[in-house]
Formats: C-alpha cells, structure tokens, sequence
C-alpha cells in the first residue's frame, strides 16, 4: 500500500473513532445521570432526610413532611456578627387539601438539570434556583384549584444566645468573651410581600480579635469582611396577599412565621425568593434587592447544569454494590459543590450551605 494512502487510512481510522467517542460522550452523559437521580417515594420524618437543591452560590434543603414542603434557605456570604454562617430562615407550603395523601408520592433530585420536582396524586411541585440570579422559584401546578399558603419561618425573631457547643459555629469557639448573642432579624410584611434581613451590629468578633491581638492602632488596615453586612430577601407570590402571623415549635426551637395565602383557589402557584447581600446601607440594600431580575425562565440554568456536566464525570458501572455507591456519592458531592460555583467563599468542610437542624446530628444541643 502506498505511504500516503497509508496516511490517509489512518487519519480517517481516527476520525470515525472519534465521531464514535464524542456520540458516546453525549449519549453517556444524560443516561449516567438519569441513572443516578435521587428518587425518594416516601416523605422524610425531620430536615435530615432533606434533599440538596440549588444553584449559583444558593443552597436550599428541601424536604416534605406531614404533606408539607418544607425549605431551609442558605446563601455563601452571610457571615454574622460573631462569624457564624446563617441560614436565612426557613419556607412551608401547605395546600387546602393534602397532595400527598394515598399512595402517590415522588420526590426527585434531577442532577442533569440541576433541579428538584415533587409528585403527587393531583400535585407537581417544581424547586429551581436561577444560577444567574439569587432567585428560588417554587412552581406549584395542580389538576384541581388549590389554595396555596407559603409561610417565611424563623428562629431568629428574638436575640439568641449561644452556649456551649453552639460556640463552635462562631469564630470564640470554646473561649467567649462572655455571653454571645446572635442578633435578631428584622421581618415584615412588604407589599404583599415578606421582607427579612440580618444586620451585622457595629461591634463585631473583628474588633475584639483585634484588640485581642494588640492590633487596634493597625485595625483601618485589615479586611473586615463583616463589617456593616446586610443580608435576606423578599419572598413573594403571585396573586398572593399576607395573611398573618404564627408561632410554633419545629423540634425544639421556638419560631415565629409570617404568612401569604392564594387569593383564590388555582391550578397554578408561582412562589419567588430574592435573596441579596450588601454592606452599603440598608437603602442600598433595599434598592438592590427590588432590581433583582425574578421572570428569568430555567432554560439559562439547565443549560449551566448540562454543560457543568459535561466537562468531566467519574461513572462507575459495576457489579460491585460499594463501587456504584461510590460513584452516585461523587456526582452528589460534585452536585452541591455547583451549587457553590460562584459563591464568594469556598464550599464548608460540614455540610457547606445544606447543614440542618443541629439536635438531629448532637443529641445535646436540644
């Protein structure tokens, strides 16, 4: 055979291969990950059997108990006055009648398109965080008019003390300097709306770190990332209007909630969450937040997710029942670090933005 004819076998041999291999590559990755879904057909007993969702530098827990759906709300950033990274409160659905009573449940994690969907009888609840904006959308679709009720639930409406082992979320650790508080929040209705915010207090554990460190005539110099921080959201429904307030008990922790009600019974629900953070000023604060694009549709997210994807996986297709757990593991933990890709600290060692109630891993933080 003559050398160039040779040459040219051997360059169309390595074009077909790779045709083969870029159509396997795309046909691979959708079907490995379908595979791995999380699916649950029962409802959780607590927030330890909640599901990791989100997008962006946005983490929610998501989980359904009792026939309703519950969200815990975390984003990168919300460092408080003592350094401890807070959620931003939690988020209850309950609907005029149970979804989910009989036999039909699902809940599913969609790793390909980055988001969480809930199945009942008559009910389909959608959780998607925009990954360009810091919205939370949760899209209710039902066969029949339902009357939705969305409640904004937090343990914060009151200074909290913090003792003992709770210390270790803060930076005074095991030697506070005397008692440490975790300051209120500020809550309230806002046109039809929920407005919740944390404001970090003048003095911080910055300060008394720097003074502890005899660093007081250098403080102007350092970073202080805490200082005058502000950080919530506005939670809104449309064709939704406020209906009150609550108090209740979630395992041992006292809260307050604040709540909007469906004006009238429909088929459809649409629930946003603008979430926003800033130390300019809570007129600035405000005034960012009400500029937040909320009507983004998911077709920019799904196609971040897909192409996160794509740019590298680790599929184990094995006999082996601890092999393939490894693997479902690795698209999980790989899932929740995108949920951090643009956050601006890196993901935490304990959980990052998807920790829950404490009592449920430390029997003695009850």
């Amino acid at each position: 055979m003559p050398k160039n004819t040779v040459v040219k076998y051997l360059k169309f041999t390595k074009i077909v291969n790779l045709f083969f291999v870029l159509i396997l590559f795309w046909w691979f990755i959708p079907t490995t990950q379908a595979q791995q879904n999380v699916i649950w057909n029962t409802q959780s007993q607590n927030s330890s059997e909640s599901m990791p969702v989100g997008g962006g530098d946005i983490g929610l827990n998501l989980w359904v108990e009792k026939g309703e759906v519950y969200l815990y709300l975390s984003r990168s950033g919300t460092f408080d006055e003592n350094n401890t990274l807070l959620k931003l409160g939690r988020v209850k659905l309950k609907f005029s009648s149970d979804p989910f009573e009989g036999k039909t449940f699902k809940q599913e994690l969609i790793l390909k398109d980055g988001y969480a969907q809930i199945d009942g009888s008559d009910i389909q609840i959608k959780v998607w965080v925009d990954v360009f904006n810091p919205v939370i959308h949760v899209d209710v679709k039902s066969k029949k008019k339902i009357t939705t009720e969305a409640s904004y639930e937090s343990w914060r409406f009151e200074d909290r003390i913090t003792k003992g082992k709770e210390n270790n979320q803060n930076s005074y650790k095991w030697a506070p300097q005397g008692l440490v508080k975790t300051a209120k929040d500020e809550i309230a209705f806002e046109n039809n709306g929920i407005q919740f915010y944390h404001q970090n207090k003048a003095e911080t554990v910055f300060d008394v770190a720097v003074n502890q460190q005899g660093l007081a005539d250098r403080k102007a110099e350092l970073y202080n990332p805490i200082k005058n921080l502000i950080f919530g959201g506005l939670m809104e429904g449309k064709n939704m209007v406020s209906a009150g307030n609550e108090a209740g008990t979630y395992l041992s922790t006292p809260f307050q909630s604040w709540k909007l009600k469906s004006k009238i019974p429909s088929q459809s629900q649409e629930i946003t969450i603008a979430l926003n953070i800033s130390n300019a000023g809570i007129q600035n604060w405000e005034k960012e937040l009400y500029l937040i694009k909320r009507n983004s549709t998911q077709k920019a997210s799904i196609k971040w997710w897909n192409d996160y994807w794509k740019r590298s996986f680790v599929y184990i297709n094995s006999k082996s029942v601890l092999a393939n757990q490894s693997s479902e593991n690795y698209q999980l933990f790989r899932y929740m670090l995108g949920c951090n890709a643009f956050g601006k600290y890196p993901t935490k060692f304990n959980g990052g933005l998807f920790t829950f109630d404490p009592q449920l891993t430390d029997t003695a933080l009850k």
